[in-house]
């Protein structure tokens, strides 16, 4: 997907068709057009206004595109987004040489058409852009407006909305109001009062604007609307929420009034504040102006947004009575409101006005805060350090202040009726020369004075200024400002080695006095307790911000190679102390989320001694196991036990889109990359497919360290030890396989090299500057390698969503990564050209080429198409499922839940009290029986049969009506305890009940996903085991049977030709179940190791749908923190580690027949995981807190996981359901409709070919993408009759069978004529036979028998008789 070029203005494309035109224009709104950016225009013709017509979605597109082009010197045409449906947010820019950005030109903008039948406004908001244009060479105030400020028209924020609405539909009584999602678009923005909940999903429109604003940060704005005649101003809603009379008043509550006036003086309606709407003529307005929530509390509007989040004041503006009046009723309009739009757009010149800049360097300060005293209300800095402070005329006091800066005040700054008065500030470092810096009163001079911004104004025509002065907290008023010498960098103070206890609290002291770009947090503890702490470093160092690379160093990983710890400890003093007066710190914090983890070894550390120069004493950890020997290897099989330190570490990477890192050592002085290892173990060089990359970041560190870029690092220890140019490939020194690096390179987006700082492994600590100085330049040189090669963000074409989990392939390197939760991703890569692709399941990839240059990154985003144009994915033939908005609102849930940290947020946000140990089985009923009391309108208990020991099994449903069938909810069985000797699984089931019951009507997803799910829970299929078990017994087999000695779990079996004897009552009880087929998901848990297996058990080749069952069990498994790592072995069963994603085929683990999942799957067809969840079958009860914290979100995961996939209704043509047709999927597995045709299949990420075949009818296919974010998709089969006969057209076996029984018709009427002829012959024979028989009587008796035969025969043969009728006639 390529960047184009902005297409020139030339006199030939003024004479392009209208056909061609229309063809562009079509082109571009079916979306076809691959843009990353979206800035076009294209001709459609004359562009005379009339004021008589309104223009729909198609023609205000080419009207606006014909403007852009035939005015391309003062207008520009660009869309910040789309639409619901797919519309484009189309902006008109107005201003002198609207390509370029205008740095001194305040931003104003209009937003109209914001209710889509509201849509005066969308009209009178394109007269203005027609007014704007033509006149700018005609009429001077207008080339005065449009050369000093920069202007933005968008007519339309809602043209979904629009183009259903109705014209002469004044009360908006019709659909439009809202978006196509029935969103209402001013109730959606976030709002100070109260949370505004809503799926981005589901108002593109919001989110595009929002963007957009923070993108430009506007000065002055105005939303036009419809329904009365009156200007509001803020704030629209307030903490009581009153519905009306409540004056909420904003801080700036004097400028608003005075807005708000400009708009409503100017108009003739308006000002009277009498607007006389038929539906409420006794509705008045003082002076034409309203507060919002003194009219009416609004929540979520966009006008608090600006004010609040953003450095705009913006009014709203109702400009008639009549929502969607007559078109003949525009002309009016737009000579009512011209004035007052053209005098409030000039109001965005009031106020004080100017740069704040860095005395040091000059350059612009972003984000410097401009405070006015007695105004509770600050603004900051645009991207050139720019500032616009509207403000009435009046004597204001006004303040400039920057982090790692010392404020300045100016005082009695006096602000002019008209053009503001400009006011530069030049802010003074903190560093430097404390003792002057300070507050500085300056008295205004009455009249204007030099300023020295030429370098960001020099091409700008700007409005003129009362006065202009530059200010400094150092007192100089002077300009330029004479610039010292570069101050130096505060260097760390103190160098010491830094124990445990003493390295907390120095990271906790630096996150306590730096808390806005320092966070301490630990990813785990080490075998002995002690945590692993980290420390984000960055200018929103809690979270990711989208499109910010993740940044990690790691030292101390062998416990006795302490320098990485020490200057890992320096570089975050030096960080800290640097920022906001370091331009390169400043910048790296700014830009990057860094994270520093000193001591990955702490325990190690702690048995260390100084002064070790080559020992092994604390390499390892408290286990004696060397870490960098622990990680999964892709040419070794790591038979040491996964350490905590190791799984901790693990999760990390996991967990966070880290982009480059290194890992630093000691004992040496070289940068080694990847590989650590080779196929064979021979040590000899291992290239990566990366090994380009890896050299020149390798590199990028041993040049800044000259001693190491020398290549003889330790001569005395190792004289004959040389690296060229002081980096090394890892194998090519020698061989580790388990190392991190390669791990983080083969597992994750993550480039990482391991850095060998010195000789000595524990230096003395008076040595410990020399190690800071040699490598502080390397240090930070290192970290700005995270800003090379390409980064971009994998969006929907469709709403402009980022797309999670997108593959970034490059040609010719077999290394891909994916993108991060919003969709953002960074790929590093040496200088070239490259060809880029981009995809994702679901969407149709996309290529496109992309330079890298050796300075900074390229920015390539990718906007991908879905393979099908339906939002669920799905073929466009056939009927499509209508969504109602509470649909729409769980479907948008389930992608919140499943995206970035929704369902942290969930585990988190419900949290309950609970005592855990392990109940027998008359505890396990009681509870049960008390959920039951305690929750009677969301649970059922009920037997489904009993155990040898008459014993009850228990299942318990929790539902919004349980006991009741929902044929349309997706129904999941969780069970536990087919194996007594293993009740951590009923544990868990409990306590997983516990949760949904106390968390329902609390918490909202919790409440809805028990009201969308049909759960089902048997806690103890084995409870005559259970009884028989023993606590901490982790590999005892007592109880592991029934009474019987059966193992359940060989007992299901579905064919009696495969059962020796009848079925245990226990397992009778769960086949019953099972065989109710309403089941779409099984979770079975279990004990003995820490793995997730899917179907089969028993020993088969293949497995239909394997993709979908083991893709089920690794939802499972990555959201357990540990059993993901794939570290499955359990010393106490000799079963191997090392499982990829901790997920196998239940077979491979143990085969048997007879299993409960292999029977859910051929009998139930349900598809059941069956989860392990720890080595020891029976642990201390102390042990169950943490199993309950590992098992938390995997099992609700769960939860969420049985709403994906697909699902749908089965019907006839005339909406009748029908029940028992077959859905075939991919060819193989079925699955059934069931109770009012519905039906529901859990499918893996990707296309999936549908059958569907049912007696009598037609059979019918589709196609389904699938997404492992979203909710189902949704799809109605709807059948024909079959009118096929053995498989041919009807009409042609009806029409073969009428000529064959015609034929059969015809035959048989000739076969009975010639029989009729035929016996009329021989009754006609003996009549003259018996005419003469006197006179043949003699001869006739003396005649034989032979004799008459032969005469009767010759007499009464037929001529048509054949030779065979005449022998058959002869034999008589």
């Amino acid at each position: 997907m390529a960047h184009r070029k902005k297409p020139e203005l030339a006199t030939e494309k003024l004479r392009v068709s209208l056909f061609v035109s229309f063809v562009c224009v079509m082109f571009h709104l079916v979306g076809a057009d691959a843009r990353l950016h979206r800035t076009r225009s294209l001709s459609t013709g004359e562009t005379v206004e009339n004021y008589d017509t309104y223009y729909n979605y198609v023609e205000l597109t080419g009207r606006l595109q014909s403007y852009a082009q035939k005015y391309a010197h003062i207008a520009n045409l660009s869309s910040i987004g789309r639409s619901v449906q797919g519309r484009e947010l189309w902006v008109m820019r107005i201003t002198e040489d609207p390509h370029r950005e205008s740095p001194g030109k305040p931003r104003f903008k209009y937003i109209g058409n914001m209710h889509g039948d509201e849509t005066v406004s969308r009209q009178v908001l394109v007269y203005l852009v027609d007014y704007l244009l033509t006149k700018y060479e005609e009429e001077p105030r207008i080339a005065q407006l449009v050369n000093t400020a920069d202007i933005y028209i968008m007519p339309s924020m809602n043209p979904d909305g629009f183009e259903m609405s109705k014209e002469g539909d004044c009360a908006g009584h019709r659909a439009g109001r809202n978006n196509a999602k029935n969103k209402d678009l001013n109730r959606s923005f976030p709002d100070q009062y109260a949370q505004v909940i809503t799926n981005p999903d589901s108002i593109p429109e919001v989110m595009a604007v929002i963007r957009w604003m923070q993108d430009k940060q506007f000065v002055l704005s105005g939303n036009l609307h419809g329904g009365t005649v009156v200007a509001s101003y803020p704030f629209d809603d307030s903490a009581t929420h009153a519905q009306q009379g409540h004056y909420s008043q904003s801080a700036d509550d004097g400028l608003f009034r005075y807005l708000a006036l400009v708009y409503s003086k100017n108009h003739p309606v308006m000002k009277t504040g009498q607007p006389n709407c038929p539906d409420t003529p006794e509705e008045t307005f003082k002076d034409g102006i309203t507060n919002g929530a003194q009219w009416y509390d609004v929540t979520g509007g966009m006008q608090d947004y600006n004010y609040v989040y953003g450095n705009c004041l913006e009014i709203t503006l109702e400009l008639s009575c009549c929502k969607y009046p007559q078109a003949s009723e525009l002309h009016k309009e737009w000579d009512l409101n011209k004035e007052s739009l053209l005098a409030y757009i000039e109001k965005v010149h009031i106020g004080v006005r100017g740069y704040v800049k860095d005395h040091v360097s000059g350059s612009a300060l972003t984000n410097a805060s401009i405070v006015v005293a007695g105004i509770r209300h600050n603004l900051t800095t645009g991207r050139y350090g720019d500032y616009y402070r509207l403000l009435l005329p009046g004597v204001y006091n006004i303040t400039a202040v920057a982090t790692g800066y010392t404020p300045v005040t100016v005082n009695n700054v006096q602000v002019f009726d008209g053009n503001a008065t400009e006011l530069n500030l030049v802010l003074v470092p903190v560093a430097i020369e404390p003792n002057l810096a300070g507050n500085v009163t300056l008295t205004t001079p009455s009249t204007p004075s030099a300023t020295d911004i030429n370098r960001y104004t020099s091409n700008t025509n700007t409005a003129p200024s009362h006065r202009s002065q530059v200010v400094t907290s150092m007192g100089s008023k002077t300009t330029p400002i004479p610039s010292p010498t570069e101050p130096q960098p505060v260097q760390p103070q103190e160098f010491r080695h830094h124990n445990y206890a003493d390295m907390e609290l120095f990271l906790r002291k630096y996150s306590s006095e730096f808390p806005s770009i320092a966070h301490l947090y630990s990813i785990g503890r080490s075998v002995e307790g002690r945590e692993l702490y980290g420390m984000v470093i960055s200018d929103n160092p809690t979270v990711h911000e989208h499109g910010e690379a993740e940044f990690k160093y790691v030292g101390n990983m062998h416990g006795n190679e302490v320098v990485g710890r020490e200057i890992l400890l320096n570089l975050i003093e030096y960080l800290c102390l640097n920022y906001g007066t370091d331009r390169e710190v400043t910048e790296l914090v700014n830009n990057t989320r860094i994270h520093i983890m000193p001591s990955m070894n702490p325990d190690g550390y702690e048995v260390a001694n100084e002064g070790d120069v080559r020992g092994y004493r604390g390499r390892n950890n408290s286990k004696n196991f060397d870490l960098n020997r622990n990680f999964p290897d892709q040419f070794a099989t790591i038979k040491d036990p996964r350490q905590p330190e190791t799984i901790a570490m693990m999760n990390w990477l996991k967990s966070n889109p880290f982009v480059l890192s290194a890992n630093l050592h000691g004992g040496s002085l070289v940068v080694n990359y990847p590989f650590d290892d080779d196929r064979e173990g021979k040590t000899r060089y291992s290239k990566s497919p990366d090994d380009k990359v890896f050299q020149q970041l390798a590199r990028t560190y041993s040049q800044e360290n000259p001693l190491m870029h020398n290549g003889h690092p330790c001569v005395k220890l190792y004289p004959g030890e040389y690296f060229a140019d002081g980096i090394t490939n890892g194998a090519s020194w020698y061989n580790v396989a388990g190392g991190m690096q390669d791990w983080n390179y083969l597992n994750t987006n993550c480039f990482e090299v391991t850095i060998e700082l010195g000789c000595v492994k524990y230096p003395l600590a008076k040595d410990l500057p020399k190690y800071w100085e040699q490598n502080r330049r390397s240090l930070l040189q290192f970290i700005h390698q995270v800003h090379h090669g390409i980064k971009g963000t994998v969006s929907d074409i469709r709403d402009g969503m980022g797309i999670p989990n997108a593959t970034i392939q490059v040609a010719d390197i077999d290394h891909n990564i994916t993108t991060a939760h919003t969709g953002d991703y960074w790929r590093l890569l040496v200088p070239g050209t490259y060809s880029i692709t981009a995809s994702a399941h679901g969407y149709q990839p996309v290529r496109t080429y992309a330079t890298v240059s050796k300075n900074g990154v390229e920015v390539v985003d990718f906007r991908l198409t879905r393979l099908h144009s339906d939002p669920n994915g799905l073929s466009p033939s056939g009927p499509q499922p209508t969504h109602n908005p509470s649909e729409e609102e769980f479907e948008s849930l389930i992608k919140d839940l499943s995206l970035g940290q929704g369902l942290e947020q969930l585990v988190k946000s419900t949290d309950t009290e609970n005592s855990f140990r392990f109940r027998g089985y008359k505890e396990l009923s009681a509870f049960l029986r008390g959920l039951t009391l305690n929750f009677p309108k969301i649970t059922s208990l009920q037997s489904l049969g009993h155990s040898v020991e008459f014993r009850t099994i228990w299942a318990l449903e929790i539902s919004n009506n349980p006991g009741e069938a929902e044929p349309s909810e997706p129904k999941v069985r969780f069970v536990a305890g087919i194996h007594g000797n293993a009740p951590v699984g009923t544990e868990l089931l409990l306590e997983f009940a516990a949760l949904l019951c106390i968390n329902y009507g609390k918490n909202s997803v919790i409440t809805r996903l028990i009201n969308e799910t049909t759960i089902v829970i048997v806690p103890s299929i084995n409870p005559d085991g259970r009884e028989q078990a023993v606590e901490k017994q982790c590999t005892s087999t007592q109880g592991f049977t029934n009474t019987h000695g059966k193992d359940l779990d060989k007992d299901f079996f579905g064919n009696v030709s495969h059962r020796v004897v009848e079925p245990q009552p226990e397992t009778k009880a769960m086949m019953d179940m099972i065989l109710d087929k309403g089941y779409t998901l099984s979770v079975a848990l279990d004990g003995g190791s820490l793995v997730a297996t899917y179907p089969y058990d028993k020993p088969v080749q293949s497995v239909e749908n394997e993709g979908t069952l083991k893709y089920l069990a690794s939802v499972y498994s990555n959201n357990h923190p540990k059993m993901h790592l794939g570290n499955a072995g359990c010393s106490n069963n000799g079963q191997a580690s090392n499982i990829p994603d901790g997920v196998m085929r239940a077979a491979e683990r143990q085969s048997h027949m007879g299993s409960m999942k292999d029977f859910s799957m051929d009998f139930g067809h349900c598809p059941e995981i069956t989860v392990y969840t720890g080595c020891c079958v029976f642990p201390p009860s102390e042990q169950l807190t943490t199993l309950w914290a590992e098992n938390k979100k995997p099992l609700l995961s769960m939860l969420l996981e049985v709403h994906k996939g697909l699902r749908g209704v089965v019907r006839d043509k005339s909406g009748k359901p029908i029940i028992g047709a077959i859905i075939v999927l991919n060819g193989g597995v079925r699955v059934f409709s069931g109770e009012g045709g519905y039906f529901r299949a859990l499918l893996a990420p990707g296309n999936h070919n549908i059958e569907a075949v049912a007696d009598g009818y037609q059979q019918q296919r589709q196609e389904v993408v699938v997404s492992s974010y979203e909710a189902a998709s949704s799809i109605i089969i709807e059948f024909d009759m079959d009118h096929s006969i053995f498989g041919l057209p009807r009409e042609f076996v009806v029409a073969s069978a009428a000529a064959s029984m015609t034929a059969l018709v015809v035959t048989a009427c000739i076969i009975w004529c010639v029989c009729v002829a035929k016996s009329n012959r021989q009754k006609d024979g003996f009549h003259r036979l018996r005419q003469h028989r006197d006179e043949y009587d003699d001869e006739i008796r003396l005649t034989s028998m032979g004799s008459k035969k032969s005469l009767l025969a010759h007499e009464f043969q037929d001529e048509s008789e054949s030779d065979e009728e005449t022998l058959y006639a002869n034999k008589i």
